[in-house]
């Protein structure tokens, strides 16, 4: 274990796993923010030399921190943290690839054995209402085995998920990212047009940058099949959020299920929660007690690593 020179405080922004906070405890000085508001998050890294995170950073948090000098991302998304304020005042990020690969994996395949199985409405019509009421919709419900998955990003994620569906549910699967020739082989590579028009699950585990910004508009959702849904575990603002909205409120897709939203945080009263073809959860595939347990300590050695003035081992640039 690194041990520190001089005495540091981190603060996380959201709990981690024991494991982590302990190893952190042994070296530094931990404050646990109650919530992740970005209020909370600028009070608390005023005094902060490093911080973990799994939720979205305020933009103005090295000019309300002006000590922070390393953070570390519980997870892979770069869009979490200001890179540009981050590199200007010479703040360290560093990310954890591939360490909850298999938790939002299997959050994919959950989602789409939802979906096709129509379960939400079904136990919501179970608790309010009659058996017989509830049973009849499971009437119109779908196997998935005859069914096409389209994955947008095939990286460690896209994969996991691509080989349980091919060989475990045995799918069609097909793929699609900038690099055809790395999608793997459990997952056909096609053209964005070709998989968003022959795909029953439009999957995004693609991460957020400014080639994927938006990259399902109105006009690539308007090519998916009205049966067909949407599942999102990239990044939000990869999917246009007004284009499905309007996609959604017309029925011209069957539905969608989102982990990631393009303002990262629903707040009350937001318009998704009106429409009955869409199921949202808070960014939250990839956190299992196993993922958390791998990613908890390996954030934690990370962080000790860069503020004993040590090389990340998966540093993040502002121009990545």
């Amino acid at each position: 274990m690194i041990t520190l020179s001089v005495s540091k405080t981190v603060l996380l922004t959201d709990p981690i796993a024991p494991e982590g906070e302990a190893a952190l405890a042994r070296a530094a000085h931990v404050i646990r923010a109650p919530d992740s508001s970005p209020g909370t998050i600028r009070r608390l890294a005023r005094e902060a030399d490093g911080v973990i995170t799994r939720s979205k950073l305020p933009d103005d948090l090295f000019e309300a921190a002006p000590r922070l000098r390393a953070v570390v991302i519980h997870g892979t998304g770069i869009d979490l943290v200001p890179l540009s304020a981050a590199a200007e005042r010479g703040a360290i990020v560093a990310n954890l690839p591939g360490g909850n690969a298999q938790s939002v994996a299997e959050y994919c395949v959950m989602a789409m054995l939802m979906l096709a199985r129509n379960m939400v409405s079904i136990v919501a019509s179970l608790r309010s209402g009659s058996w017989d009421a509830a049973r009849a919709l499971g009437a119109g419900v779908h196997e998935v085995a005859a069914m096409t998955l389209g994955l947008v990003g095939v990286g460690e994620i896209g994969k996991r998920a691509a080989r349980i569906c091919r060989q475990g549910l045995g799918m069609r699967v097909l793929g699609h990212q900038r690099r055809l020739d790395r999608i793997g082989p459990d997952a056909e590579p096609v053209s964005l047009e070709d998989l968003l028009g022959a795909s029953d699950f439009v999957v995004v585990t693609c991460p957020l940058t400014p080639q994927t910004h938006h990259l399902l508009d109105a006009r690539a959702l308007a090519r998916m099949k009205p049966t067909a849904w949407l599942v999102n575990v990239g990044r939000g603002a990869v999917v246009e959020e007004q284009a499905l909205l309007a996609a959604l409120r017309g029925k011209r897709i069957a539905g969608a299920m989102l982990d990631v939203y393009e303002h990262y945080r629903l707040e009350p009263g937001h318009p998704f929660f009106a429409l009955e073809n869409i199921v949202l959860t808070p960014h939250l595939a990839g956190m299992t007690r196993e993922s958390r347990a791998r990613m908890g300590l390996a954030a934690a050695e990370e962080m000790l690593r860069m503020l004993a003035g040590e090389a990340p081992r998966n540093p993040v640039h502002a121009d990545r």
